[in-house]
């Protein structure tokens, strides 16, 4: 069993896709645009909806992120992502530090990258697409 993230954007998937391929220095599996489904699937696209992201799959060392833009015929409207962080664990100081900044570029620091009790580091941020995370290198138990 693998347990996956999939994360729904409003617009931005590409952008933040791409940021999060540099940030991981992960591969790229996919990204699929509205526009691209087979017509045999009888929806109706908008065509302001066209180049949304319908999914995207990013693979981080052994592990999947995935995502895809709010779909244009979804009734709800949009409110982020809220109630979730992603925790990544690391293997050292300097990817913690190296990590946190990354992701950090334009968001918001929740909690600094520090020391605690449980980690070598460990800090909690907003990145600037509104996804929360925390980067953790715990200490040996």
């Amino acid at each position: 069993m693998q347990l996956s993230t999939y994360l729904i954007f409003d617009g931005n998937c590409r952008d933040a896709f791409e940021f999060y391929q540099r940030c991981f220095d992960a591969k790229l599996e996919a990204m699929s645009t509205y526009a691209e489904m087979p017509d045999s699937e009888d929806m109706e696209i908008p065509p302001e909806a066209r180049d949304l992201v319908m999914h995207a799959r990013l693979r981080i060392g052994d592990q999947l992120l995935m995502a895809s833009d709010n779909a244009p015929f979804c009734p709800a409207p949009y409110e982020g992502i809220k109630g979730a962080s992603i925790a990544v664990g690391v293997d050292s100081v300097p990817e913690a530090e190296r990590l946190f900044n990354a992701l950090a570029d334009n968001g918001t620091v929740q909690m600094p990258l520090e020391e605690t009790f449980w980690a070598h580091r460990f800090g909690m941020l907003e990145d600037k697409f509104g996804v929360a995370w925390m980067i953790n290198y715990e200490k040996d138990a």
